[in-house]
C-alpha cells in the first residue's frame, strides 16, 4: 500500500492477508445542524455557607484555579460556587463572580477548611464549583461543526474507562487543535469531574460526542468524507510514514486491549507507533498526543513548503 499519497478510496485497505475495509467511494452527506443548548439552572437567591451543603446526584464537581476559571470565563453552567474570601476578590475571578451570579449561581465565601471537606482534601487552590452535568453533542452536530475549518480532526476513543486517560486526552486534542472527540456510551468513562479537572478547561473550548454504536459512529464519520485512522500495537504502517490529509478521525484503543476487532475492520488505514525499548505498549493518552502531533507536524511543513512555492513563483 502506497503511503506517499492519499489513499485509493476504491481500493480496500489489507492487513496481514484479511481485509480491513470494504468501502466504496464516499461522498460526503448533507447534514442539518441543530443548534445545541446548555441548560442552566436558574437561581437569583444568594445563601450562606452551610456545612450540610454537598454537590447533588445530578451535579459535577470541579476544583482549582484554572478549571473553575475557565468555567467561569465561558459561562458554563454552575449551580455553586464556593471560593475563600482572598481569591474572590483576586482581579481574575471578581467581575467572573460578579456576572455568574448574576445569571443564577450562588457563591458561598468559606475558609479552607471547608473547601477541603468538599473536595476530600484534594488540592483546590482555594476555589471548588458544583457544575451542571456536561452536555454532550449530537454526532451530525459535531461533523457539521468539525466541518466549518479546513481538513478538521476528530478524535475518537475507543472503550476509554481511565477518566484521567480521557482528560488528557482531551487536552492535548483541544491544545494541539483537533475539533472533538467521539466516545461510546459503554464501557467507558463519560465527561466526569475528574474529566474536567485533568483537561484543565480545555473542555469549556471543546465539543463531545457520546455515541451508542461506535462502528455506526466511524460509518457516518466516513460518509460525510473523514478517513478514519486506528492506533494499534501491530498496525499496518509506522506512524511517520503515513501521509495524513484531509479530514480525519483518530482513533485511540483502550488501555489494556486496545482497538477492539470490530473498530480495527471499521479502520481504512491502522498505523503503529515504533517503539525500540522493552516496554511493549505506550499509554492512551501518550500514543494520542504522538499521533496527533505528526498529523499537525505534516501539515504545517506542508504549509511551509506550499509558502516558499508562492514566494518563489512571485519573484519569478
Amino acid at each position: 500500500m502506497k503511503t506517499s499519497s492519499e489513499p485509493n478510496r476504491g481500493q480496500p485497505v489489507k492487513l496481514q492477508g484479511k481485509r480491513v475495509v470494504t468501502n466504496p467511494i464516499r461522498n460526503p452527506r448533507t447534514i442539518d445542524s441543530k443548534p445545541i443548548q446548555n441548560s442552566r439552572q436558574q437561581n437569583n437567591t444568594f445563601s450562606h455557607p452551610s456545612l450540610s451543603t454537598k454537590p447533588t446526584e445530578d451535579s459535577d464537581l470541579i476544583y482549582g484555579r484554572h478549571p473553575v476559571l475557565s468555567a467561569l470565563q465561558n459561562q458554563r453552567g454552575l449551580n455553586r460556587i464556593w471560593i475563600t474570601t482572598r481569591l474572590r476578590y483576586d482581579p481574575n475571578f471578581h467581575h467572573l463572580l460578579l456576572q455568574a451570579k448574576e445569571n443564577g449561581t450562588v457563591i458561598d465565601e468559606v475558609e479552607p477548611k471547608r473547601l477541603d471537606q468538599i473536595t476530600n482534601n484534594s488540592n483546590h487552590q482555594g476555589v471548588a464549583a458544583q457544575i451542571a452535568p456536561y452536555t454532550y453533542i449530537e454526532l451530525p452536530d459535531l461533523i457539521e461543526q468539525a466541518k466549518s475549518v479546513t481538513d478538521p480532526v476528530i478524535v475518537v476513543a475507543d472503550g476509554i474507562t481511565d477518566p484521567h486517560n480521557l482528560g488528557a486526552i482531551i487536552r492535548t486534542a483541544e491544545a494541539i487543535g483537533a475539533q472533538g472527540l467521539v466516545i461510546p456510551q459503554r464501557r467507558a468513562s463519560g465527561i466526569t469531574s475528574t474529566v474536567v479537572k485533568v483537561a484543565a478547561g480545555a473542555l469549556e473550548n471543546f465539543s463531545v460526542a457520546r455515541v451508542v454504536n461506535l462502528s455506526r459512529a466511524l460509518e457516518e464519520l466516513k460518509t460525510a468524507g473523514f478517513w478514519i485512522y486506528g492506533t494499534a500495537a501491530t498496525g499496518s504502517e509506522p506512524l511517520h510514514t503515513v501521509n495524513f490529509s484531509g479530514p480525519i478521525a483518530l482513533v485511540i484503543g483502550s488501555e489494556g486491549e486496545g482497538l477492539s476487532m470490530l473498530t480495527q475492520r471499521s479502520c481504512d488505514v491502522l498505523v503503529s507507533i515504533p517503539l525500540q525499548g522493552k516496554t511493549p505498549s505506550l499509554n492512551a493518552s501518550v500514543a494520542a498526543g504522538m499521533a496527533l502531533y505528526e498529523i499537525y507536524r505534516q501539515r504545517a511543513l506542508n504549509t511551509l513548503h506550499l509558502d516558499k512555492l508562492q514566494k518563489t513563483s512571485l519573484k519569478k
